[in-house]
């Protein structure tokens, strides 16, 4: 009886554990039909196609060497991957070791014309990839024209409102403390003692030097920082007056030499 292994995968947080239960479903009516023995499912969950640096995917190389299964059946070639020439290397091996890909949803002929279709179809995948990242840059770089928030994680001192990142008044009092005695010549060490002593907490837990640095060295405070190329300066509203930064960035830059030790996440308590 012929046999293969299953590879489900799903690209982003958006979607959900039910995209991989549709291809693990779909896989399994395609094997049922065909006279295939499933005798392994190897299933990455919000890993981008557009590389190999997926954990079970990679396994699943490896594991074709042991030749205990003949194919590997995928929903569609583009959860396999969206890189044409990742996809003729991963396929290359997958062969040498008596291992064919198969698609539950592409009815691909094992003729010559099946070649080109399958050829014609993973680079149909590599387009689609690089048109969605191109129109996701595009969208990215139109909302900082407009200076909206464009999602994910805000700095400390910062919050989001009606798409606007706006001061969060009590956070950023902490930020300005932090660049305020830094840039007096105050330890990074000695700013955690004091944040501390005053029951200020970042995240619900004391603050660590490697989050104080990272305020400190975060240019986005100054209300304008950049982005590739970009230099943007309509998003984040300044917290810290030009010449505090210029200070802390010297005071920083001196640093590099070993001044002052970072020791990442210790907590100094004082008794």
């Amino acid at each position: 009886m012929k046999t293969a292994v299953i590879y489900a995968r799903y690209s982003c947080d958006q979607q959900t554990e039910q995209s991989i239960e549709g291809q693990l479903s779909v896989c399994e009516e395609y094997a049922k039909r065909n006279n295939i023995l499933i005798l392994e499912t190897y299933i990455d969950r919000a890993m981008t196609g557009t590389n190999d640096c997926r954990p079970d995917f990679q396994r699943m190389i490896k594991d074709s060497a042991k030749r205990k299964w003949n194919y590997v059946l995928v929903y569609k070639l583009d959860r396999f991957s969206r890189d044409k020439y990742a996809t003729a290397i991963h396929k290359k091996t997958l062969k040498d070791n008596g291992v064919k890909v198969l698609s539950a949803m592409e009815n691909i002929p094992d003729t010559p014309e099946g070649i080109i279709l399958e050829s014609l179809l993973e680079g149909m995948n590599q387009y689609y990839s690089a048109e969605l990242s191109q129109k996701v840059k595009r969208g990215m770089r139109e909302t900082r024209k407009k200076g909206n928030y464009q999602g994910g994680g805000l700095p400390y001192g910062y919050k989001a409102e009606n798409k606007k990142v706006i001061i969060d008044e009590y956070q950023a009092e902490v930020v300005r403390y932090m660049y305020a005695e830094y840039s007096k010549g105050v330890y990074v060490r000695d700013i955690v003692n004091a944040l501390i002593r005053k029951g200020v907490l970042y995240k619900g837990r004391p603050f660590a030097m490697n989050t104080v640095y990272g305020i400190l060295k975060n240019d986005k405070y100054s209300g304008t920082y950049k982005h590739e190329e970009e230099i943007v300066d309509n998003i984040y509203p300044r917290i810290v007056p030009q010449e505090i930064i210029d200070r802390v960035r010297a005071k920083i830059k001196s640093n590099v030499n070993g001044k002052e030790v970072l020791k990442p996440c210790i907590y100094f308590v004082i008794k």
